[in-house]
């Protein structure tokens, strides 16, 4: 439904992403995850069309719509307006189809958005791209900025989504445990490729994703990549040997 083959994208004289390949299949909830810096606010913009691949192909089969990084809601909107903003090209403007599936969004709807909790304000933003009905959700950072208690309730409403509406997702998520509890299947971004990829059970598995994203400590991974894992600076530094 939805596929990357060799993406390309440079920022000026920086190559932000270096033939990056990924698919998301009919349905599907999969993650990509990696440290600040890796590339992941680039992808999802390629894949949205906000900014042009310098090399590589994407096809999206479907309508796609974009949860962006921090919100980036109208703040002087109220909700009803900035959720009908995800309806522009349509003819379904009325956000009361939203508040069906986001009932905690109905009591605020006059409410303007800058006055919203961190929390709410995300779910105005998640419930301003489902008003463009689409077949592929993708969402950066859901997490980003926010408390433990209201990620956890807003991963259950994205899995509630995505379980009743059928919508194939592409989470972009720095937080690699709440990414692999969501998602059956993930890849990890470095250094604007990918390291390594697989089923979300594997890699929770895997010693040196362990170390770099799940917190485990027993071995701190080298600056610049994730000790072990393939195509890190790390692992190329070890592969090399003593100079």
């Amino acid at each position: 439904m939805l596929t990357a083959t060799d993406l390309v994208v440079r920022l000026g004289s920086v190559t932000a992403l270096d033939g990056v390949s990924l698919s998301v299949g009919t349905g599907e909830m999969v993650a990509l995850v990696g440290p600040n810096g890796a590339g992941k606010s680039s992808l999802v913009k390629a894949l949205s069309g906000l900014i042009r691949p310098a090399a590589g192909v994407i096809v999206a089969e479907g309508r796609l719509a974009y949860v962006p990084e921090g919100r980036q809601l109208f703040h002087d909107l109220s909700v009803q307006d900035n959720l009908a903003l995800g309806a522009w090209r349509g003819r379904k403007r009325d956000p009361r189809r939203i508040y069906a599936v986001l009932p905690a969004l109905a009591p605020l709807a006059k409410r303007k958005a800058g006055t919203l909790s961190g929390g709410q304000q995300q779910m105005v933003a998640v419930g301003r791209a489902l008003m463009a009905d689409p077949d592929i959700l993708l969402v950066d950072e859901l997490s980003l900025g926010l408390a433990p208690v209201i990620v956890a309730e807003l991963a259950d409403q994205l899995r509630s989504l995505h379980e009743t509406r059928g919508m194939a997702v592409l989470l972009i998520e720095q937080d690699a445990r709440l990414a692999f509890d969501l998602c059956e299947r993930a890849y990890v971004l470095e250094n604007g490729r990918i390291v390594t990829s697989g089923s979300s059970a594997e890699l929770s598995r895997s010693d040196d994703v362990r170390r770099a994203y799940l917190g485990d400590m027993s071995s701190v991974p080298t600056a610049g990549g994730a000790a072990g894992i393939p195509g890190s600076d790390a692992e190329r530094e070890r592969r090399r040997g003593p100079a």
